[in-house]
């Protein structure tokens, strides 16, 4: 028994993102058994995805905003936790919190696309947020203190455009007269 799950284990091989890229598997640097193999069988892998449109400079940049963003986050946990973060885990925190916002961006851009649209609106978000009870409920809850400030200054506007209509109106009037 000691031994199968020792083979199990070897079977799997936990390597650096670029060689599995090469293979064309990008599941978090985890290399799934061939189809031969017991385990790999029923294992689906995706292929790994085409690397980012957006201009390499841009993107390093990006990358930047992220790690520091994450850097002083764990900062603030690790102060108030009383439990420091070694600079990997910092760096591996960075980097899956990018991936996962990327992911987010392509996901929301075929939610729109699917919709035969070329803007991001609030109901893609709320649809990439659906997995998430409490993050769809306050994505809903600020999206309608939006739409509902949004509505209040539409019916500011038409008013004070009706107000200036009658007080224009009212001055061609004493015009007229005179």
């Amino acid at each position: 028994m000691a031994e199968e799950e020792a083979e199990e284990q070897q079977r799997f091989s936990y390597q650096q993102e670029e060689p599995c890229r090469e293979r064309g598997i990008a599941w978090s640097g985890l290399v799934f058994p061939g189809p031969g193999s017991r385990l790999g069988s029923g294992v689906s892998v995706r292929p790994a995805p085409e690397t980012s449109s957006i201009d390499p400079a841009l993107g390093a940049r990006l990358r930047a905003a992220v790690h520091y963003t994450v850097a002083g986050l764990c900062q603030e946990v690790a102060s108030d936790k009383e439990m420091p973060f070694s600079k990997q885990s910092i760096a591996a925190i960075s980097e899956v919190t990018f991936r996962q916002c990327e992911n987010f961006a392509k996901d929301l851009e075929m939610f729109a696309r699917h919709a035969r649209r070329s803007t991001i609106n609030t109901e893609d978000v709320k649809l990439l947020a659906r997995r998430s009870n409490s993050l769809l409920k306050y994505i809903t809850e600020k999206s309608e203190e939006i739409a509902q400030f949004n509505t209040e200054q539409k019916a500011k506007k038409k008013k004070k455009l009706e107000e200036g209509n009658k007080t224009l109106e009212a001055a061609e009037v004493v015009e007229s007269e005179s």
